[in-house]
């Protein structure tokens, strides 16, 4: 696994045992959607970030500060690591706490949201529309899902539109635009 462009491009990053990372293959397809959309990254929120390979992406190509969530100690440590490797660490914040309680006390106005939790991660249409919905996602702001084609999320929730819907082998990835109020 590795940054697979932007300054950090070809750095390796480590990946705990127990998680499933985010193939090259699907992070490029993330990234190049992101980009087809256009817009800034200046804030972004990694949820569900495992080895963090997402947000570190995020900031080879850009982005200015992410906050990194991850409930796993290991996978916490993996990211840090990740991130000294590549030069990232003085440009986010690990949180070592479930999703759900990180979108309690998190501050930021984020621009651009990546979430790719568990493939058997419970109510993830709810989760999806919790997220979507939080007010530290800003209005015009981009959610990112990655998650099991045999789980498709809906076109739109409220205030929150599908913008683009892809497959890659049994990931699905589903890209939604937050509207204004």
């Amino acid at each position: 696994m590795r940054v697979i462009a932007g300054e950090a491009r070809g750095k390796p990053l480590k990946a705990p045992k127990a998680i499933r990372p985010t193939t090259d293959l699907v992070k490029g397809a993330i990234f190049s959607m992101l980009e087809a959309l256009g817009g800034s990254w200046d804030r972004v929120l990694d949820l569900y970030a495992g080895s963090g390979a997402l947000g570190i992406e995020a900031l080879s190509r850009g982005a200015n500060w992410v906050d990194f969530v991850e409930r796993e100690p290991r996978s916490c440590a993996a990211i840090k690591d990740n991130l000294e490797s590549t030069g990232y660490a003085e440009f986010s914040h690990v949180y070592c706490t479930p999703v759900k309680r990180a979108l309690g006390f998190l501050e930021g106005n984020y621009d651009l949201v990546l979430m790719d939790p568990p493939y058997n991660v419970p109510a993830l249409e709810d989760l999806v529309g919790e997220v979507a919905l939080s007010p530290r996602v800003k209005e015009g702001a981009l959610l990112v899902v990655a998650h099991s084609s045999r789980t498709p999320l809906p076109s739109r929730f409220e205030r929150v539109m599908k913008l683009k819907d892809r497959q890659h082998g049994d990931t699905s990835i589903s890209i939604y635009r937050k509207e204004a109020a």
